[in-house]
């Protein structure tokens, strides 16, 4: 397999005697928008685990660029391009909402040391101001943007995963792991998503892997559908293709 972003070479996980994931070899490529579907426990976290770092896996490889990425930490995935949110809420709730987003920034630090905060340098300024103004778009690519001032911590379900999109992707990424994205969202948060998805995929050629229940969002959205069923890869193809294969419908999608 050549041209993926990221990719996953005959990837084990086992916890004890039970095999979460068995020989699975997935790759997403840029500005692709790739969806994850199966039957709960079918071991789609557990690879997103294995793809953020998160959980090292007992067999197999992890590639980022090409190059091999198995030991390395998750810090060090994100700060080479590779970004992802929970299913659960993960906001610092304490902070605002303009803030969570410029967080996600700040690991680059504002460049020229102490003497550029004393003296607060002009580039030091345009820096700040760039990251304050990304920050503020994409907020407002979220709908959020006049909540920028509020507590994280208030925030509704809805608004605050689009909170974490856009501090997800506040530092341009090259992929993104998105685990179910749309839960708890409403219908006009749901097409807001789907359009900002496409603008990264599309614009910022950002490999995109998403997991979600939502099966009609994800046919939607993505070209391409990846099923795991009992840790495996059962099918792989387009939305149309992955609809009708008998051995989808059987174990996920249902016969109706």
């Amino acid at each position: 397999m050549s041209g993926w972003v990221v990719e996953a070479r005959g990837v084990d996980v086992r916890f004890g005697g039970v095999r979460a994931l068995t020989g699975v070899d997935l790759g997403v490529r840029a500005g692709e928008v790739c969806g994850l579907i199966g039957p709960n426990g079918a071991g789609k976290t557990t690879l997103f685990d294995v793809l953020s770092g998160i959980r090292r896996p007992d067999r197999g490889r992890l590639l980022l660029h090409g190059v091999d990425v198995t030991r390395r930490s998750p810090v060090w995935r994100s700060r080479h391009g590779m970004r992802r949110t929970f299913q659960r809420g993960q906001l610092f709730g304490q902070l605002s909402v303009a803030d969570n987003v410029l967080v996600a920034q700040e690991w680059r630090g504002g460049g020229g040391g102490l003497a550029a905060d004393l003296l607060a340098l002009p580039a030091r300024r345009a820096r700040e101001r760039a990251r304050r103004e990304r920050g503020g778009r994409l907020l407002a690519e979220c709908g959020a943007g006049e909540l920028a001032a509020a507590y994280a911590g208030g925030l509704p379900v809805g608004q605050a995963r689009m909170v974490e999109l856009a501090r997800a992707v506040a530092d341009p990424p090259g992929v993104l792991l998105l685990d179910e994205p749309a839960s708890g969202l409403s219908g006009p948060e749901r097409a807001r998503l789907a359009r900002m998805v496409r603008r990264l995929a599309d614009e910022e050629r950002c490999a995109v892997l998403l997991v979600e229940h939502d099966v009609g969002f994800v046919m939607e959205l993505c070209a391409r559908v990846v099923v795991l069923d009992l840790g495996t890869v059962l099918a792989e193809g387009t939305p149309a293709e992955v609809r009708a294969d008998p051995r989808v419908r059987e174990a996920y999608l249902g016969t109706a």
